[in-house]
């Protein structure tokens, strides 16, 4: 299958069968000069988005006072991944991705804005706060698969595993920065000023784009109906059994897990109520998570391209199932911190493992609609379990509901080594 080998700044003069130190392994990625900008811009726009998001949990839940609402927001803001990134894929792959991904980052800062606005005079309401969410996650629809279909064009093969870790460690180191920073915003000018950082962050992503070394987009040529080359797409994953397995795998595992880190503004003014402020331990809490995804992100991109990564997988599911059930039935903040920081391990080792063999696995032609494909399953997964966790959350209390979602994953995750399509991942 074709693989891109040399990065555009020029080809990895070092031998593909040469051993390296652990520094390397680590960091490999950012040796090279298009993936280090792109890298560094993006890490300081998601510290933005995470800033929001952190901000409009709080808003969401002091306006309403529900779960449900906080699942549905989260829900809307994922609709139109399910709705339109199958199409952004196939759009990806016949237009220049570095204009997709621009595009895209102008939509997200809109809604930023937009919102932003309606907070600082007043006119904030829960409609509001949902149409902009799903705006802005029809940007992340469009520029999703052009961003994650251009890595490849980034960095050698040999460093593609270390590239996409180290996307998960920016994405998660900006998971501790953002909440933080998002909290000292929020107590000293408000709001909406969290709101408004983040649309200025879109625009770093934006200067770094026009900044990048690439080849002059070539339009595709022979190109067919968009409906068709979906299909084709379609067609690929199913015939695969790694990409048929892994796409079913992680809408699992997301439909299981990522509800737990929605419902963590629940725990933190329900559950863990023995010390501080719900503020402060929310805060605390989405740190101690990402701190894990960090660690868990490093951990793979030394592992790199080791054998049976598809065991590996399995097994870090088991895991997580069983840490996000015991995270569940703590009473302990202290404890839930803990357990948290090692379900984040888990958490980015589970993702970081799966998308890496999915770009290992596909041929460039066929990247961006792959890649979508993948990208709905994973991002699609999160909400529609939000939403259904968030709905039985009504009846049961959002510690059962996720100590279920946490037993059920290594139940499922186990049960994967009988069945035919998973034991595929064992021989990889």
């Amino acid at each position: 299958m074709p693989f891109v080998t040399h990065s555009p700044a020029g080809p990895s003069t070092e031998p593909a069968d040469q051993p390296r130190q652990w520094v390397t392994r680590v960091a490999g990625a950012l040796t090279h000069r298009n993936y280090r900008i792109l890298w560094l811009a993006a890490l300081g726009s998601t510290i933005g988005t995470w800033m929001q998001k952190y901000a409009q949990g709080l808003l969401v839940y002091d306006l309403t006072k529900s779960t449900f609402y906080l699942g549905l927001d989260d829900f809307l803001s994922q609709l139109p991944i399910l709705l339109f990134m199958l199409i952004g894929g196939v759009v990806a792959d016949r237009h220049d991705r570095r204009w997709l991904l621009t595009m895209s980052q102008y939509v997200q800062a809109f809604s930023a804005c937009a919102l932003a606005v309606l907070v600082w005079t007043g006119h904030i309401q829960i409609a509001f706060i949902f149409a902009l969410s799903f705006i802005a996650g029809c940007g992340q629809a469009f520029g999703g698969p052009a961003y994650q279909a251009m890595i490849p064009s980034l960095v050698p093969k040999r460093d593609l595993p270390n590239a996409i870790a180290l996307n998960s460690t920016q994405f998660n180191l900006s998971r501790v920065l953002g909440p933080s920073g998002g909290a000292i915003v929020l107590a000293t000018i408000g709001t909406a000023w969290c709101f408004f950082v983040n649309s200025l962050s879109f625009f770093l992503v934006v200067i770094a784009l026009a900044a990048l070394h690439l080849p002059k987009h070539i339009p595709a040529t022979g190109r067919g109906a968009v409906a068709e080359e979906l299909r084709g797409g379609l067609r690929y994953v199913r015939d695969s059994r790694v990409l048929f397995t892994l796409t079913v795998l992680v809408t699992v595992s997301t439909f299981l897990t990522m509800p737990v880190l929605t419902m963590l503004p629940a725990f933190a003014n329900e559950v863990l109520t023995s010390s501080g402020r719900p503020e402060t331990r929310l805060s605390m809490l989405m740190a101690a998570q990402g701190f894990g995804a960090i660690v868990g992100a490093l951990l793979v991109g030394i592992i790199g391209a080791t054998k049976h990564l598809g065991r590996v997988l399995l097994a870090v599911q088991i895991a997580l199932g069983l840490l996000i059930a015991a995270f569940a039935l703590s009473t302990s903040l202290l404890l839930s911190l803990v357990l948290l920081f090692f379900g984040g391990i888990m958490f980015m080792g589970l993702f970081s493992i799966s998308f890496s063999l999915v770009q290992m696995t596909v041929p460039d032609a066929l990247r961006g609609r792959v890649v979508s494909i993948y990208m709905v399953a994973m991002r699609g997964g999160g909400p529609l379990g939000a939403l259904f966790a968030g709905a039985l959350t009504v009846q049961f209390s959002p510690s059962h509901v996720m100590a279920v979602n946490g037993v059920l994953l290594a139940l499922i995750s186990g049960g994967m080594f009988m069945f035919k399509r998973g034991r595929a991942l064992t021989t990889i």
